[in-house]
């Protein structure tokens, strides 16, 4: 599956995320999304919210899914720590 495909559908489950997908081979990916939506929730309510976006999709079409999902404060203090 392309990796454009799967930023679009996490992009339709989130208001003004941020999303970048990565892979080799189209069926193990590597993502970032960054959300408000993430504030307050522990990582895997986080990553249910983005299985919810990618339904029956995971365990077939994308095969694997490493996820980092993060807050805008800490997507912005994470890219302040490479920055300086």
């Amino acid at each position: 599956m392309d990796p454009v495909e799967i930023t679009r559908l996490i992009e339709a489950g989130f208001d003004n995320a941020v999303v970048k997908i990565v892979s080799d081979d189209n069926t193990h990916y590597q993502a970032l999304v960054v959300a408000a939506e993430f504030e307050g929730k522990r990582p895997l309510a986080r990553h249910q919210l983005i299985y919810r976006c990618l339904g029956a999709l995971m365990g077939n079409e994308i095969h694997a899914m490493s996820i980092t999902a993060l807050t805008p404060a800490e997507w912005q203090a994470r890219s302040g720590e490479t920055d300086g």
